[in-house]
């Protein structure tokens, strides 16, 4: 979503800017582990044992496909489909396709283009689309788990906070040397529930985005929440529904370059 809005996704999370505050930290000053560190990263390897363990690790690609709907007064505003292709660990292509036209948001690396097929026009990324799509990168369930964080932010131990009725999820944090800080809620199995985080808006209000993740299935082993729900200063905006997810499906890398206007008008072809 991209979808990793699950590392989904990034649907929506391209779509905010976020506004760091510098830490300076002295290169000589010892790193101090916080002393719940150890509970924290158990409750990682229970999640990553219920999204199945290895297998789920060793992704290497993921390719999607579903609907993805703007939520507006409680209802659905519009809606799109949509098919994201992720090569792991830094390149992601996401073709939508509503109302009669095309859109494609693709990035590699610290580079990006986009197509806008009102205009029939591709054209690079924004300093700021690129640094959107990197901060859904670093806020997403994937990154987590996989340990992508490490040597970039540090992890701690929340505590138990209220779930649904009778149960009370685990909550830990990410909190990265910028400044940022992600929560992320796990019910007792190790099933994900939530991740959190807040950013400034254009008008420099602090907002909190948070992704809630429902209907686990299991994919040749690997489990995948199909629904993702983004709730923007608590009210819902969106949700992301998979309708198919497939892993580990040879993807070439031409569907990652750069296309003329005409060329970015054709479905992307994994292989």
């Amino acid at each position: 979503m991209k979808l990793n809005y699950f590392r989904a996704r990034a649907l929506v999370l391209t779509i905010f800017v976020f506004s760091s505050v510098a830490i300076s930290q002295t290169e000589d000053a010892p790193v101090k582990r916080p002393a719940n560190t150890p509970q924290a990263e158990a409750i990682i390897q229970k999640a990553i044992q219920f999204l199945g363990g290895d297998k789920y690790l060793n992704v290497k690609t993921q390719i999607g496909k579903g609907k993805y709907s703007a939520i507006r007064d409680g209802g659905v505003a519009s809606f799109q489909t949509f098919s994201d292709i992720i090569v792991y660990p830094d390149k992601e292509r996401t073709d939508f396709k509503g109302g009669g036209t095309k859109s494609t948001q693709t990035n590699v690396g610290n580079s990006g283009w986009v197509y806008d097929g009102d205009q029939e026009l591709v054209k690079d990324q924004s300093e700021k689309q690129i640094e959107g799509y990197k901060r859904g990168i670093r806020t997403s369930l994937d990154y987590l788990l996989r340990g992508h964080w490490k040597g970039d932010a540090e992890l701690s131990y929340i505590g138990k906070r209220q779930g649904t009725l009778g149960k009370r999820n685990d909550t830990i944090k990410l909190t990265y040397k910028d400044g940022l800080e992600v929560e992320f809620e796990f019910a007792d199995d190790g099933t994900p529930v939530k991740g959190s985080y807040k950013h400034l808006n254009p008008e420099g209000e602090e907002v909190k985005e948070e992704d809630r993740y429902a209907q686990f299935i299991d994919v040749g082993g690997i489990r995948a929440p199909f629904i993702i729900d983004r709730f923007t200063a608590g009210t819902q905006s969106s949700r992301i529904n998979y309708e198919t997810i497939e892993f580990n499906k040879a993807v070439a890398d031409s569907i990652f370059a750069k296309p003329s206007s005409k060329d970015a008008k054709k479905d992307a072809k994994p292989k």
